[in-house]
């Protein structure tokens, strides 16, 4: 069993940063790949970006040049760093995690995008 623990969201005012961090205990075995979904108010859940253990990453088209998805070296933890953040970023974002064929899912950190 993963259990994938985020922090790092809150209030943030457009055109501002945050970085958000998911670390994933409860097996010997990183998780590959991570990455981060959304889901907005009255929106479906979607992809935000994911990495792979050897560093491959997908950006989602409406965040690509702002957000930035990395991987920490020696824990099994993933970062996402928020920049030029806009209000229709506010949304609950999700660590996701994949190992021996299962996807495992943090609670979720808000983030709120206003001014």
């Amino acid at each position: 069993q993963v259990q994938l623990v985020e922090s790092g969201g809150g209030l943030v005012q457009p055109g501002g940063s945050l970085r958000l961090s998911c670390a994933a205990s409860g097996s010997i075995r990183r998780p590959n790949p991570m990455g981060w979904y959304r889901q907005g108010p009255g929106s479906e859940r979607e992809l935000v970006a994911t990495i792979t253990s050897g560093g491959s990453t997908n950006v989602a088209e409406s965040v690509k040049g702002r957000f930035t998805i990395s991987r920490g070296n020696f824990e099994s933890t993933v970062y996402l760093q928020m920049n030029s953040l806009k209000p229709e970023d506010t949304a609950v974002y999700y660590c996701q995690g994949g190992l021996y064929g299962m996807n495992y899912w943090g609670k979720g950190t808000l983030v709120t995008v206003s001014s």
